[in-house]
């Protein structure tokens, strides 16, 4: 079974990025007691770097030349990761990211597809609850012609489901966040009439939202 790496579960900790007995919305539209901030973790930059630098020495030795992340927190990790990588490796590791679109898809914006094409690819998210965005990047990908070599997230919120078999390809992270996960209807905290959190996560969308749906 797999263990998280303890010393990134204290800076979740540390940082304050792990809140619990609440009620969230994720962006998924899934509902949750439980939320991984990780915006709380960006400003802490030796957090942040250390982070990086774990994932980077997972992927030391492997074939890779760009570090692609989804906007927006994928961006600031992919470049402290390819940071690493590059003083790793001892060479020029490049850095771009994808970016969301209307329809919710990420693709490449500002020429940055060009940075991927015939090269090995490096796909980092900060935090994985269902897998679609870096499924998105790594379609968009392969779509400029680059080749993913493996993609790795700081946290996975679902690893029963979301394994190398669902994202298509190699697949690790760092950390589990043990979290109950519902979607609306089975919610038990919308049953119990438990107010949903409107400061963090997708709460206030949602709310307004179902105002407006009547």
């Amino acid at each position: 079974m797999y263990e998280s790496n303890q010393e990134v579960v204290d800076i979740l900790k540390k940082t304050g990025a792990v809140i619990g007995n609440n009620h969230f919305v994720y962006t998924s539209g899934k509902h949750s007691p439980d939320y991984v901030n990780k915006d709380y973790i960006f400003p802490h930059i030796t957090y942040i770097s250390r982070i990086a630098e774990i994932i980077a020495q997972k992927y030391k030795d492997n074939p890779i030349d760009v570090v692609v992340g989804p906007s927006m927190g994928g961006i600031i990790l992919s470049q402290w990761t390819a940071y690493h990588l590059g003083l790793l490796k001892q060479k020029e590791i490049l850095s771009v990211y994808t970016e969301k679109q209307p329809n919710k898809d990420q693709i490449f914006t500002r020429g940055y597809g060009q940075f991927v094409k015939g090269k090995n690819v490096l796909v980092v998210e900060d935090i994985v609850t269902t897998g679609g965005s870096v499924k998105k990047v790594i379609n968009s990908v392969l779509k400029e012609g680059g080749n993913v070599v493996a993609a790795c997230s700081i946290v996975n919120k679902d690893p029963q489901n979301i394994n190398r078999d669902f994202i298509g390809v190699p697949y690790d992270y760092l950390a589990i966040v043990g979290m109950d996960v519902w979607e609306e209807k089975d919610c038990p905290l919308c049953k119990q009439g438990v107010p949903i959190n409107t400061e963090l996560g997708h709460g206030k969308k949602f709310l307004e939202e179902q105002k407006a749906n009547g």
